[in-house]
C-alpha cells in the first residue's frame, strides 16, 4: 500500500468519524516512526478493555508501534486476552482458532505472495503462551518445520490469564494459580531454544520494560522473515491480576526479575539471518 491510496475521499472529511481522520492525518502508515516517536503520532492502538497494568497490553502497544511498514502487515491473532484488545486495533488483523493461529498465517501469507508478487506483506503471528506453547505448539513448530516466512510473537503472561487463571506451559515451576493450588509440576517450556533448533532464523526474548530493545528484536524478526524464514521472538509481560501484585508495580517488577536473572534477553541468529541484518542494519534504522 502506498501512503498516498490511505486517505479520505475528497468531500467525506466532515463525515467521517474523527478517530478515523486522525489516523489519516496523523498515524504511523508510511511516515517511519517507531517506538521513539510514541506521542508524536496516532497510534494504532489508543485504548483496551483489558485489566489495569496489563503489561500484556504494552507490550502490543509497543509492538504495534514497532512495526517497520504497517500499511502492508496482517496481524493474525488468537483466543487469549490479547484478542479483546484486536476489534480496537487500527490495522488489518484476523482472528483465528484457538491454536490454529500458525496454519492461517502460513496459507496467509502464501496467498499474498501470489496475489502481490511484486510487494513484501509481512505477516506477524502474536498471541498468548497458551496458543502458541501449549494447545497450538504443533502448528506453529510445523510452521518452523515447513521454513514459512512468518513471524511468531508469543505475549508470554505465564498463565490462561483471561479464563481464571490457569497455569500454562510457560507458567514458573512451583507457581501457585487459582488452578494450580500445589503449584506447577514442571519448569517452564524452553521455546526460544525450542524456536532455534526447529529452524527460526531469528530469535528473540525481551520485556515491555525496555521498549527500545523490543522494537529492535521485532523488527529484526520482521525483516529476517522476509527473506530468509521463520523468525520468533518471545515477550515477557507477567499478570498482575493473577500474580497478585500491584498494577502500577509492572514495569518495576519485569526490571527486577531481569536484575534478579530470573528474566534473560536472549538473541539467536543464524548466520545467513546476520548476513542480512549487517548488510540491512548498516545503512541506519532498518
Amino acid at each position: 500500500m502506498k501512503p498516498g491510496l490511505f486517505k479520505i475521499s475528497p468531500g467525506f472529511e466532515e463525515v467521517m468519524p474523527a478517530e478515523y481522520r486522525e489516523l489519516v492525518e496523523h498515524g504511523p502508515y508510511g511516515a517511519g516512526m517507531g517506538v521513539a516517536d510514541l506521542g508524536a503520532f496516532k497510534e494504532l492502538l489508543e485504548e483496551h478493555p483489558l485489566c489495569a497494568g496489563c503489561g500484556l497490553a504494552l507490550s502490543l502497544r509497543l509492538f504495534l508501534a514497532s512495526l517497520p511498514a504497517p500499511q502492508d502487515t496482517v496481524i493474525v491473532g488468537s483466543t487469549g486476552c490479547s484478542s479483546l484488545a484486536f476489534p480496537q486495533v487500527a490495522l488489518q488483523n484476523i482472528h483465528s482458532l484457538f491454536g490454529n493461529q500458525n496454519a492461517l498465517a502460513s496459507g496467509l501469507k502464501r496467498a499474498l505472495s501470489l496475489r502481490f508478487p511484486d510487494k513484501v506483506k509481512d505477516v506477524v503471528v502474536i498471541a498468548g503462551d497458551g496458543a502458541t506453547a501449549d494447545i497450538g505448539l504443533d502448528m506453529v513448530m510445523h510452521s518452523w518445520f515447513r521454513q514459512e516466512n512468518i513471524t511468531t510473537v508469543m505475549l508470554d503472561n505465564e498463565a490462561y490469564a483471561n479464563t481464571g487463571g490457569q497455569e500454562s506451559g510457560m507458567s514458573p515451576q512451583g507457581t501457585v494459580l487459582y488452578m494450580a493450588p500445589k503449584g506447577k509440576k514442571f519448569p517452564k517450556i524452553p521455546l526460544p531454544e525450542i524456536a532455534r533448533e526447529a529452524g527460526c532464523a531469528y530469535v528473540g526474548a525481551c520485556s515491555p520494560a525496555q521498549g527500545k530493545r523490543l522494537e529492535r528484536m521485532l523488527r529484526r524478526a520482521i525483516l529476517v522473515a522476509r527473506e530468509i524464514g521463520p523468525t520468533y521472538v518471545q515477550i515477557f509481560a507477567p499478570c498482575p491480576t493473577n500474580y497478585k501484585f500491584k498494577p502500577n508495580e509492572t514495569l518495576t517488577r519485569l526490571k527486577l526479575l531481569e536484575k534478579e536473572g530470573v528474566f534473560q534477553p536472549k538473541e539467536y541468529i543464524t548466520r545467513e539471518a546476520q548476513d542480512l541484518l549487517n548488510k540491512l542494519e548498516g545503512g541506519g534504522k532498518p
